[in-house]
């Protein structure tokens, strides 16, 4: 089944995709919830045509973004935690612990945007994480996790 994506579908696509995904999922889940409608060849020239108009707009964001990207570029970021013997942390730093920590060094970011390798993090040392800006600008960013002074 041919759908076109009305919003974002966490590992399905962009709003305005394209997608082909099986007949249950588009007709019971995506097409109700108002994420997706079918795509007949007039629903096609129409999104064709959006797509144009939307480019020359899109190009501006797309630049905004990689400004806001290349603030990470040369920063380091370093995170604050409890921690335990053999560097087991109390608790965990996860992606709004990252967003926390990049919104004080002025690189402002939603933290559904910043995925951790492994979700969260459970002991001290060096992480990286992909960062999305737009669906175009995602920046690999790498931190480290230290204990807390005592």
């Amino acid at each position: 089944m041919e759908l076109i994506l009305k919003r974002d579908v966490e590992n399905l696509g962009f709003t305005d995709d394209l997608v082909t995904v099986k007949n249950g999922y588009g007709r019971n889940f995506l097409i109700p919830q108002g994420y997706a409608v079918l795509a007949t060849p007039s629903a096609k020239k129409v999104l064709a045509e959006t797509l144009k108009q939307r480019a020359f707009k899109e190009k501006k964001v797309i630049e905004d973004a990689q400004k806001e990207a290349d603030k990470l570029n040369g920063l380091e970021m370093k995170i604050t935690a409890k921690a335990g013997e053999a560097d087991k942390l109390f608790g965990s730093v996860t992606n709004a612990d990252l967003a926390d920590a990049l919104e004080k060094e002025g690189v402002s970011i939603e933290k559904k945007f910043i995925s951790i390798a492994g979700g969260s993090i459970k002991r001290t040392g060096k992480y990286d994480a992909k960062i999305r800006f737009h669906r175009d600008v995602i920046v690999d960013f790498s931190f480290d996790v230290i204990a807390e002074a005592k």
